[in-house]
């Protein structure tokens, strides 16, 4: 702590955050959301809540966030298992997806395209694309290949269903049917407007998952060698974090969202938010290879840390889980498994940055 003047006396600032006071990833609370059937939706503090059963959403995270290891423990294998078998289970004849499935062991809904659909596409190219388990990435290819049968009219889910075709892609040049896929997301979210400077962004206002947007544009243009989809990506992408900039930290757009000419409010703000916008800054870096976006990135790392507006941590590192929100009155202290997942994507994203910047003459970032 250092000390600097104020009225009525002293006043103790905290030391600046570093990257290197990211802990870990720390996979604890996902163990203890997870059972023989999947990953449990919602908790009370870090209690599971049963009552709430399962959804094809949070188990497509899961699925994505321990192929994304690459030494996965013998746990993380067994889940990835569980999960791999939870989606496939969840999968339609005709490629959609149901999402909501009791802990009574009964699916509440039919196969359809909303956002599970794209978030287990993603979740089953990443298995596809990254598993170490050679026979995951062979059944997680073959439950991939049925939910490109269809698409969705919706822009989250065909990014989420964009994001993992290019997982698949990167992994297979030659697949056709995710290169397809990929085109089709990047043609429903479509480009900037380009009408005003002051709203680069191809929708009428910022809700939810915006980076995900940016991000397949990106990798679309990246894969497919689409030079203006590329540019136009990015961007995107570099116009939304200056809008989630708040004097010098991350401020991510909250539930609710921001409107053009309406003030920004900034609560309630989700941990998904800012897992999305590492990710798309990390395939920003990845793609370009301009330290630019690292800057970006550790922005969303420190949000986690408590480099946020309410400059409060987000998670609790005696149970490894993430906070649901961040409130006008501080974390909402609840951990359920898409706060945590979120924990956990950022925290993979700050070990990458931390080997990556170690290398610098710089010495890397603060």
């Amino acid at each position: 702590m250092t000390a600097t003047k104020a009225p009525g006396g002293l006043r103790l600032v905290p030391p600046p955050i570093q990257l290197a006071d990211a802990p870990p990833p720390d996979w604890s609370h996902v163990v203890r959301l997870s059972d023989d059937t999947g990953l449990l939706e919602h908790a009370r503090n870090a209690i599971v809540r049963r009552e709430h059963g399962y959804c094809v959403d949070d188990v497509s995270r899961g699925l994505l966030q321990i192929c994304r290891e690459p030494r996965p423990t013998i746990q993380l294998v067994g889940l990835a298992e569980r999960y791999l078998a939870f989606l496939t289970h969840a999968s339609g004849p005709d490629g959609g997806f149901r999402n909501r499935f009791s802990y009574e062991r009964r699916w509440e809904d039919e196969p359809s395209t909303g956002d599970w659909w794209g978030r287990a596409l993603w979740g089953l190219g990443t298995a596809a694309g990254r598993s170490t388990v050679p026979w995951i990435r062979r059944e997680a290819l073959n439950a991939f290949r049925i939910g490109c049968r269809t698409r969705s009219p919706w822009s989250r889910a065909m990014a989420f269903a964009g994001l993992g075709a290019a997982e698949v892609l990167r992994a297979d040049p030659r697949a056709t049917e995710a290169a397809d896929l990929l085109a089709d997301a990047a043609t429903v979210i479509g480009l900037p407007s380009g009408a005003s400077p002051d709203w680069v962004w191809p929708e009428p206002e910022l809700t939810y998952a915006n980076p995900a947007l940016a991000e397949v544009l990106i990798d679309a243009g990246d894969l497919l060698g689409d030079e203006p989809l590329l540019r136009a990506g990015l961007r995107m992408l570099a116009w939304l974090c200056r809008e989630q900039d708040n004097e010098g930290h991350l401020s991510v757009v909250p539930v609710g969202g921001w409107r053009p000419g309406v003030p920004k409010h900034r609560f309630d703000q989700q941990p998904i938010e800012a897992a999305a916008t590492a990710d798309a800054c990390a395939t920003a870096a990845a793609v370009t290879g301009d330290e630019r976006w690292d800057e970006q990135l550790f922005r969303a790392v420190a949000w986690f840390l408590g480099d946020n507006d309410g400059r409060k941590p987000m998670y609790d590192p005696l149970t490894g889980g993430c906070y649901d929100g961040l409130t006008v009155n501080g974390p909402n202290v609840n951990q359920g498994a898409e706060s945590t997942l979120a924990l956990v994507s950022t925290l993979q994203h700050a070990r990458t940055l931390a080997t990556r910047s170690a290398t610098r003459p710089s010495g890397g970032l603060a």
